[in-house]
C-alpha cells in the first residue's frame, strides 16, 4: 500500500492544527465555505470565533495566492502560515502570522478582530460542523 505523501503546504497545515488545539480550537483543512474558494485551514474557537489560516511554503506560492482577499468575509481573524525561512516582510499587513513545521506553530502576530456578522456566522457554523460530521462518517465507511 502506497502511503499519502504530504505537500509542503499540508505538513504547514498539520502543524498550524496541533498549535491550535492548545487554544481549544478544531479545526478542518481545506474547506470550502463558499464555491470557488478553499481554505488552507478553517479553525472554529470555544466561543464559536472562527479564523481562517493560508499555508504558505514559498514566495512563490504566496505570489500566487490572488484569492486570499475574498477569504476576509468568511472568518473574525485571518492568518498566513509559513516556515522559518519564509520571508515574511512580503506578507499584508493587518493580518495574522503563525510560524509553523509539520509538528507545531507559533502565533507570532494575532490577527485584528473583524466579528462576521451573525447569520454568516450561523450558516457557516452549520457548514462547518456537517462537513466535519461527513469526513467522519467517510473515515468510518469509505463506502458512503
Amino acid at each position: 500500500m502506497c502511503e499519502h505523501i504530504l505537500q509542503p503546504g499540508q505538513l504547514l497545515a498539520r502543524g498550524v492544527c496541533r498549535h491550535l488545539l492548545e487554544y481549544d480550537f478544531v479545526t478542518i483543512e481545506e474547506f470550502t465555505p463558499e464555491r470557488g474558494k478553499r481554505v488552507d485551514v478553517m479553525a472554529m474557537g470555544p466561543k464559536g470565533e472562527i479564523w481562517v489560516i493560508e499555508c504558505k511554503s514559498s514566495r512563490a506560492d504566496f505570489k500566487a495566492d490572488h484569492k486570499w482577499e475574498g477569504y476576509l468575509d468568511w472568518c473574525d481573524r485571518y492568518f498566513w502560515a509559513v516556515d522559518e525561512q519564509f520571508p515574511t516582510d512580503v506578507l499584508p499587513e493587518g493580518t495574522g502570522l503563525l510560524i509553523a513545521d509539520s509538528y507545531n506553530a507559533e502565533i507570532i502576530r494575532m490577527a485584528p478582530e473583524t466579528k462576521l456578522a451573525a447569520a454568516r456566522r450561523t450558516a457557516l457554523t452549520r457548514k462547518f460542523a456537517r462537513h466535519a460530521a461527513m469526513r467522519l462518517n467517510a473515515l468510518k465507511d469509505p463506502r458512503l
